[in-house]
């Protein structure tokens, strides 16, 4: 793809969005434009070179706005967080259906090329997700649809908006369903922090404050497999430019408790810490983790990077974020 094609990426002051910018920079990309509902202080990465938007995409007309000459669009934009969040804002989370259907929309009529939309690994169907030694889920298991209330039925409709627009309207469309992704530069308090980066927080805490004892939400058995953000990004771009029109898997398949995530981020903190779990705190679904057999069929590749590796790196800049606010 030529590097001066307008490349319009939708949540970009977000965790994974700001992340693609800054990738699209370094490979020399020089015409993409920003978009995030945040006023521009907030963004967690900005860059004076790319032309940065403060827009409402819930409003149609922003998002004729927003994908004027656009080549192709990067959807990342949703209201979400981590499982806390989720599971008390159903309505927020469902009300981002208004996001992606006007997006679509826009990008229908301005003629864009491709657009890609990030789904989740919560369209899952729930009963296949009811022990800690889950079998990886498949991409066929979103149905018969049972996805998480909220969130995951939102994910699961836009999913089928984008398959439909592809059908009835031409407008070339890609998806991925993500599993977790966690890395620098993304949300690690507030209550929409998902779990490596909370868990990560507390630890820190305990650390400097030498109260050595944390809050775990649940019993420590739950299983999750978490994907670090460069093997997000380079999945993302990889689809986008694949003639794979089907949603795909986007995760890492190596599946571990909470108490090993606690483990884990123990050892790098280098202290031992007590935990306190807490039983009524909301936990999602017992067990999940990512079959990667379509993407490494499609694609010659799945993402790889250990989770010890992604979190040396993602304690690190939140112990930095935490001591200069300190």
């Amino acid at each position: 793809m030529e590097k001066d094609r307008k490349i319009v990426v939708c949540g970009a002051g977000g965790f994974i969005g700001g992340h693609l910018i800054a990738d699209l920079r370094r490979q020399g990309f020089t015409n993409l434009r920003a978009i995030d509902l945040r006023p521009q202080r907030e963004w967690y990465q900005r860059f004076p070179d790319v032309e940065n938007l403060v827009l409402d995409l819930q409003d149609k007309s922003n998002c004729f706005h927003a994908l004027q000459g656009a080549d192709w669009v990067f959807n990342f934009a949703a209201d979400m967080g981590g499982m806390g969040f989720i599971e008390n804002n159903r309505a927020l989370c469902m009300l981002t259906v208004l996001l992606n259907t006007h997006l679509l929309m826009a990008a229908r009529d301005v003629g864009v090329e491709r657009f890609f939309f990030s789904s989740s690994a919560c369209v899952y169907n729930a009963d296949k997700q009811k022990s800690p030694t889950v079998v990886p889920l498949k991409e066929e298991d979103a149905y018969p649809a049972m996805p998480e209330d909220g969130y995951g039925w939102e994910k699961l409709f836009s999913e089928r908006m984008c398959r439909h627009f592809r059908e009835d309207f031409g407008l070339q469309t890609r998806v991925a369903r993500f599993h977790n992704v966690y890395g620098p530069h993304g949300t690690y308090d507030g209550g929409r922090e998902k779990a490596p980066a909370a868990i990560c927080r507390k630890i820190i805490q305990g650390k400097l404050s030498g109260k050595h004892e944390i809050e775990v939400w649940g019993d420590g058995t739950r299983t999750r497999s978490f994907m670090y953000i460069d093997d997000c990004l380079k999945g993302v771009q990889m689809i986008m430019k694949s003639d794979i029109v089907e949603p795909l898997n986007l995760g890492s398949n190596e599946l571990v408790t909470v108490n090993q995530l606690v483990d884990i981020l123990e050892d790098i903190a280098g202290i031992k810490v007590k935990r306190n779990y807490k039983l009524d705190a909301p936990q999602g679904v017992n067990g999940r983790n990512s079959d990667n057999t379509k993407i490494k069929q499609y694609l010659g590749w799945e993402p790889s990077i250990p989770l010890r590796i992604g979190l040396e790196k993602t304690y690190a800049w939140i112990y930095d974020q935490m001591t200069a606010t300190r």
